[in-house]
């Protein structure tokens, strides 16, 4: 007989959960078991993908501007009904375009870690183009950026997918079965739906402009456009600056193509696709961050080491992954522990990571759609306290927990009885 709903969460007991131990090795002695040829840059072999990436968006472009014509043909037209045709012809387009782009956004990703080429002028010029092109600030994300690699997974100073705690929420600190989670996260299915459409298309946008999802001691209106910003240095401002000059030329660039050759011809063929780089590049980022087998740290027990670890490699769209998005998203935990690295030396590093730390590398093959699905409803919330913490869902379940000597007792007990 199937349990019933009211069963499964009597069943559900705190101490039961697989705890989790944090990672004991040193940073020095984790990259001690990697070859040294894994750390090598090759501009020329960058250079390479990046007139790759270039070729691909012209080459697309190029194809586009077929679609019309040869479906306008009188011939073609009585073939296939026009509206199917339409849609079916684009969606085709955006949907490799799209891939393209994020490409190209990826290798300025890799000029902002300094993993492109030895080179800084190169790495920072390349970087700028690309990252600019595509509505990213590159010198503001850049330095956000490089500090989230710094302080992942630390809950007082990442800067990006800090969880929300239970005082968030209004979450009274009582055992889970007398807390009525259906009033607090009471959502309906199309509610959450939205809210996933939502993060995947707003979500960068959000955090540049809003710091939406960034570290929440920031103060209001902290954005990466102010170059006085607390994000950034007295001796960074300038190089703030030149990022916002390079998106007001952005803007000057798209308004004149769009009074050119018309606003729906300037967002079919650059706007649609670059929704496509948000969206992956939030669904790459926040399935590389939130899952519930994942550990969230305070105060010493943090250190970059076991920051870099708490992130998850995913099978991310097979053979497209790894070949329009440089498989970015299937080796992102080598990427943490050595972001220089470059990412083409991905694969062969994490075969080495895996074996030297074990357990403590995780690879997820869910179906992508699946995980965004349940990461988000899964990964809702963590505990006020606690040096080793794990994401709660929307009845206060975790995954895993932290061993006795870790954790912080509710006011009245961690156990549902």
């Amino acid at each position: 007989m199937t349990a019933s709903h009211n069963d499964v969460a009597v069943q559900y007991d705190e101490d039961a959960l697989p705890q989790y131990t944090p990672m004991p090795w040193s940073l020095k002695e984790i990259r001690a078991a990697i070859p040294p040829e894994f750390f090598v840059r090759d501009t020329a072999k960058g250079l390479t993908y990046f007139a790759r990436d270039v070729a691909l968006v012209l080459t697309f472009w190029k194809l586009a501007t077929y679609i019309d014509p040869f479906f306008a043909q009188e011939n073609i037209r009585g073939m296939v009904s026009p509206v199917f045709a339409d849609i079916a012809r684009w969606m085709c387009c955006w949907w490799f375009q799209g891939l393209a782009f994020t490409g190209i956004w990826v290798i300025g990703h890799e000029c902002g870690h300094g993993a492109f080429s030895d080179h800084k002028l190169v790495n920072d010029l390349i970087g700028f183009i690309t990252h600019t092109t595509l509505w990213t600030p590159y010198f503001s994300w850049k330095i956000s950026h490089h500090r989230h690699h710094s302080n992942h997974g630390s809950m007082e100073r990442d800067e990006v997918y800090v969880p929300k705690t239970r005082e968030d929420f209004n979450i009274p600190e009582l055992p889970h079965d007398e807390v009525d989670w259906d009033e607090i996260f009471g959502d309906t299915p199309i509610y959450t739906i939205l809210m996933l459409v939502r993060q995947q298309l707003l979500a960068f946008p959000a955090y540049l402009l809003f710091n939406v999802s960034g570290q929440k001691t920031y103060p209001k209106w902290t954005n990466h456009f102010d170059p006085n910003s607390i994000l950034f240095t007295r001796e960074q401002r300038n190089v703030v600056i030149i990022s916002n000059i390079g998106i007001a030329v952005m803007v000057w660039a798209v308004t004149h193509a769009s009074s050119v050759y018309g606003a729906w011809t300037v967002f079919k063929y650059y706007g649609i696709p670059w929704l496509e780089v948000t969206h992956w590049f939030i669904m790459i980022t926040f399935l590389h961050h939130t899952d519930p087998q994942l550990p969230h740290y305070r105060g010493n027990e943090w250190n970059f080491q076991r920051g870099a670890a708490a992130t998850v490699d995913r099978d991310f769209l097979g053979w497209q992954g790894r070949f329009f998005l440089h498989d970015v998203a299937h080796y992102h935990v080598i990427h943490h522990f050595f972001p220089k690295m470059p990412f083409y030396h991905g694969p062969g590093a994490t075969r080495y990571l895996k074996a030297f730390i074990g357990d403590h590398y995780h690879r997820s093959n869910e179906p992508i759609w699946q995980a965004l699905w349940n990461s988000h409803i899964k990964c809702v919330f963590v505990d006020n306290e606690g040096s080793v913490i794990f994401y709660r869902d929307k009845k206060g379940h975790a995954a895993r927990r932290a061993p006795d000597q870790y954790r912080v007792p509710l006011k009245s007990g961690l156990k549902s009885d």
